[in-house]
């Protein structure tokens, strides 16, 4: 039992390394396959065919210049990487997850943390030490520290509790969470998580956290809300002292294209009009934004917002040389009596 086990180990190991050997180069001629492997052309034929049991497209060409070589199949297979290519690609995630490209960093981040379950211990440190001496410039997100996304994807990923000091409302305090989901906007990284120590679902900034670590303590994950809108309703609307929410007479997506999605959250009606939802600490600001948009809308709540739109209006028609802003048009509901 004991050989059998080392002969498939041994055949498994020979197949890994074929398919390594077909990632580094185009083509592979038989003899030379067999010679880096130590085997028969025999035996490359064999594994060939494992390969391609495996779902590998390993095509064989004939001829001169021939030989194999591998495909593009309609499905992607596991990638073997050796360790310089380990850690390069670790690093340029952790790139793409700072916010790098476009909409590129939760899918970074997917693919770190699928990278971070298989990497070997003695690469981390390589990956640390090389992340922090990638800087960027301009605009883009907010930087986070690398390791505290990791420590936090890993909690979400492994299902476990965790805690981090956050700086609000001027000072610092430890939180204890069920971390969710990890959601990256224009600007920034949030955490969606259940706090413990509220009992409620919230809403942090990854660059407000410090001493981010994970526990070893597991929860059951409970019934959540959507992570994307709930993150983003949030970010734009319910931490402000007004919550705003207009009627806007344009489809969705040619709002959401003048709208950056931290300043606003736009639902699609269906009926080639949209709902926005935002908030403001002064609501003349929120109000003046809408109104910039260059379409038609009408205030749904607040009703003060509705009273401060007639008022704004009313100043906005005297400015312009009017004489009797009495007798502007009412298209934003009732005057307060």
């Amino acid at each position: 039992m004991d050989a059998e086990s080392g002969a498939e180990r041994g055949t498994t190991e020979r197949v890994l390394t074929l398919l390594g050997l077909l990632q580094q180069r185009r083509v592979w001629t038989g003899p030379e396959l067999a010679g880096r492997l130590g085997v028969t052309a025999r035996t490359v034929r064999r594994d060939v065919e494992r390969l391609r049991a495996l779902g590998y497209p390993v095509h064989a060409d004939q001829g001169v210049g021939g030989g194999y070589r591998l495909g593009r199949g309609q499905e992607l297979p596991p990638l073997l990487l050796d360790d310089e290519e380990a850690i390069s690609t670790a690093v340029a995630l952790l790139a793409g997850a700072g916010g790098a490209v476009a909409g590129a960093g939760e899918a970074a981040l997917r693919a770190l943390t699928k990278l971070d379950r298989v990497l070997p211990t003695r690469l981390r440190e390589q990956v640390r030490t090389l992340a922090e001496a990638v800087e960027s410039f301009g605009g883009g997100r907010t930087p986070v520290d690398a390791e505290a996304l990791m420590t936090l994807a890993r909690a979400c990923r492994d299902e476990v509790e965790a805690g981090f000091d956050y700086s609000s409302g001027g000072g610092v305090r430890r939180r204890r969470v069920e971390p969710y989901r990890l959601v990256a906007s224009d600007r920034r990284w949030y955490l969606l998580a259940f706090d413990l120590d509220r009992g409620d679902w919230r809403t942090f900034r990854l660059d407000r956290m410090s001493a981010v670590a994970a526990r070893t303590w597991r929860f059951r994950p409970r019934p959540a809300p959507e992570a994307g809108p709930f993150v983003q309703e949030g970010v734009a609307s319910r931490v402000y002292r007004y919550q705003a929410r207009f009627l806007v007479h344009a489809p969705a997506e040619t709002v959401r294209a003048q709208v950056p999605a931290s300043a606003a959250l736009v639902r699609d009606l269906g009926d080639g009009s949209c709902e926005v939802v935002s908030g403001a600490d002064d609501l003349d600001f929120v109000l003046v934004h809408v109104a910039r948009l260059g379409h038609g809308f009408e205030v749904l709540e607040p009703p003060e917002l509705a009273r401060r739109c007639r008022g704004l209006a009313e100043r906005l028609w005297a400015a312009g040389g009017a004489d009797d802003p009495a007798g502007l048009p009412d298209a934003s509901g009732p005057r307060e009596s």
